[in-house]
């Protein structure tokens, strides 16, 4: 099952790999998304509320864990591209040590900050041993994610895009049964919909493991491999630890924004939340494609052709264009029938939440095309190394979204909150395409830049 992106008509290569992710990404926003639609109409607005504030946060910790599993398995592309199969052993175990590591650290400090956190955002008294329930189980459960994280890099990277799926497909259907039967039958509020999603993450990430070592000789990796090389480390974190921290920054941002969305009251919270998660389904080609590019343009640049990179980045262009047009019209059209799967149709503030969430989704909508084109650019740029620019376009979109956070709400209310998002997106993505056509020309593979086991 896995691919060679080296060869071939690169516009059918990148679509045909991008189906599955696609498809994976939906389900993962899927079950996410269940949490909240369950969670609304079984515990209510407040509990809504609780588990959507929860939304930045959860980004900022699980956002730079993304990064660093998506930054290690560029490397691994670039190895698999380089027909390398030393240097694809040596990468992947670098990954399985980094990764240990990372997961013993992020859950310690997100576990002691958590109470810290949503206290400097303002979150709500009524609802913040609701929001600690909910996302101390989250954050106990990292390893899990970054399980699931790591082994579906790592097949992704040798062009393997199906495995993922399947698993995160069975994954999802166990998470909203287990979210139903646990916060209905069992008393457990919101931390049954967090252990629902916990041990439903575990059980993909040990089913991709699994298949990794079955089906894939070429990917097992022994003693030997696990020797610790600082060199080869750094190379690893040169790409990963931007990488991380630009979903952290765009983080930051979300949070100092949620900071001002919290002083509009439990209502316009779970109507910003419901449009959020909305939006983040619709959308979700946006990440697909980037992953994409990623894994295309790191074999491809293993492989020393960048005639090939360009090309394929002209054709994740267009295509992404396509899927930001699909879901501006599945906003602009159907913002209530989407929020309406969160909300019991008796439960207090219904219009209230409603209008929130169609304000905000109407205004997001319009500028798709914005958001989308971000993760073309700034997931190429990734993948050759140019680490440089797609972390500070991510500090562009933080300065962006925090000058509107504390302006914007003066002027327009929460309208103003709504406006921000689509700000932030310009901010990124404007210097990331000027970045983007000034770098590449200047790319030359020389015997500095390819990369070696060595």
């Amino acid at each position: 099952m896995k691919q060679d992106m080296t060869v071939g008509n690169p516009a059918k290569i990148i679509f045909k790999f991008s189906i599955p992710i696609l498809l994976g990404n939906l389900f993962q926003n899927f079950y996410s998304m269940v949490d909240s639609v369950i969670v609304g109409r079984l515990l209510g607005t407040n509990a809504l509320a609780a588990v959507g504030i929860t939304g930045p946060v959860n980004f900022l910790v699980m956002g730079f864990i993304l990064g660093l599993t998506s930054g290690y398995a560029v490397i691994t592309a670039q190895a698999f591209g380089s027909k390398d199969p030393e240097y694809l052993k040596r990468s992947i175990a670098m990954n399985i040590m980094l990764n240990t590591f990372s997961a013993v650290l992020f859950t310690v400090l997100s576990l002691s900050l958590s109470r810290l956190i949503f206290r400097l955002i303002n979150t709500p008294d009524e609802i913040m041993d609701l929001t600690l329930d909910y996302i101390n189980i989250i954050f106990a459960g990292i390893s899990a994610t970054l399980l699931y994280n790591t082994c579906s890099c790592i097949l992704r990277a040798i062009g393997d895009s199906k495995t993922p799926l399947y698993f995160l497909i069975f994954s999802s259907v166990l998470n909203i049964v287990l979210d139903y039967v646990l916060i209905k039958y069992t008393g457990l509020g919101v931390k049954g919909a967090a252990l629902a999603t916990v041990f439903s993450q575990a059980l993909s990430g040990v089913l991709c493991l699994f298949v990794i070592i079955v089906r894939y000789k070429e990917l097992r990796v022994s003693r030997r491999h696990f020797r610790w090389n600082d060199a080869f480390a750094a190379q690893h974190l040169r790409i990963a630890l931007p990488m991380g921290f630009q979903f952290s920054i765009t983080a930051i941002g979300v949070i100092v924004l949620q900071g001002a969305l919290n002083r509009f009251g439990p209502a316009s919270i779970a109507g910003q939340a419901a449009g959020s998660k909305v939006e983040q389904l619709i959308s979700v080609a946006a990440g697909s494609f980037g992953v994409v590019m990623a894994n295309y343009v790191g074999q491809n640049y293993g492989a020393k052709r960048m005639d090939r990179v360009k090309s394929g980045v002209w054709a994740g262009t267009a295509l992404t264009l396509t899927f930001s047009l699909i879901a501006m019209a599945i906003a602009l059209i159907f913002p209530d029938q989407l929020t309406g799967l969160f909300m019991d149709a008796g439960a207090e503030n219904n219009e209230a939440v409603l209008a929130a969430s169609r304000e905000y989704l109407h205004i997001a909508g319009i500028f798709f095309p914005a958001l989308f084109v971000i993760f073309i650019y700034r997931n190429t740029l990734q993948a050759i190394g140019r680490t440089f620019w797609p972390l500070m376009a991510g500090v562009f979109e933080l300065v962006a979204r925090s000058v509107c956070a504390f302006t914007l709400p003066i002027w327009f209310g929460y309208t103003g909150i709504c406006m921000a998002g689509p700000i932030a997106w310009f901010s990124a993505a404007i210097p990331l395409g000027i970045a983007y056509f000034v770098i590449i020309p200047k790319v030359k593979l020389s015997s500095q830049e390819t990369l070696s086991a060595s």
